[in-house]
């Protein structure tokens, strides 16, 4: 963990000196800044994996009906009904566990971020940015805490949904619950790291806007 914690830290800071380079050295601005175009960096080079997450879950969205006529003909044979359901998978080219590795991924870059943050030497200044009157500690007026939360809920109602309508309900039930769970954890965090949150959920957004657009237009060529 310490090799991640270092290796994001030198590259934040690399970051940093070249938005200085380029004329931007207030540090209410540069530091900001490297934060964004961080998380960016950081979202570029997982979205192979997002991308692939995206159109899993939208297979696995239409392979719901075949899903239930499985489980309805195999109901009493729960193996049965799992062998078939995993043919279908393999059939689809779809992985139910797929949506899970980008959060993975993520979570040791968070974690590492939590160290990045704390130990960032801004030379004695205490840095602000927007309304947040210290970057490098935690948002007094509770806005980015809130907004982190908001944008987590939009961010997975804009995912691809299950067709069948209790999953549907659980799924939304644990969006809400992951959203109350991400505003208490943000609420003392360094604003930093729910800075950077938050912008990953505006690029995640973003990125599900157009990855619907991208199948609407499939399904209209191919009707």
């Amino acid at each position: 963990m310490n090799f991640i914690n270092n290796a994001l830290k030198s590259f934040f800071e690399l970051l940093h000196e070249g938005i200085k380079v380029i004329g931007i050295t207030n540090p209410n601005v540069s530091y900001g800044l490297s934060i964004i175009f961080f998380t960016i960096i950081v979202r570029l080079i997982l979205l192979p994996l997002n991308l692939k997450q995206i159109k899993s879950q939208a297979v696995m969205q239409e392979m719901q009906p075949e899903i239930k006529k499985i489980q309805e003909k195999y109901k009493n044979d729960p193996q049965k009904a799992q062998q078939e359901m995993m043919k279908l998978y393999k059939e689809k080219g779809a992985n139910p566990m797929s949506g899970c590795l980008p959060l993975l991924i993520q979570l040791p870059i968070l974690w590492a971020l939590f160290y990045v943050f704390r130990t960032i030497d801004t030379g004695g200044t205490i840095v602000s940015f927007l309304w947040m009157k210290n970057l490098f500690g935690p948002d007094q007026l509770h806005i980015l805490p809130i907004l982190s939360g908001v944008t987590q809920y939009i961010s997975m109602l804009m995912m691809p949904t299950a067709a069948d309508p209790a999953q549907a309900k659980q799924a939304s039930t644990m969006n809400i619950g992951m959203s109350i769970f991400m505003i208490i954890m943000a609420w003392n965090f360094t604003s930093a790291l729910v800075l950077y949150w938050v912008v990953n959920n505006l690029i995640q957004m973003g990125q599900n806007l157009l990855i619907r657009r991208m199948r609407f237009k499939e399904k209209e060529a191919n009707a």
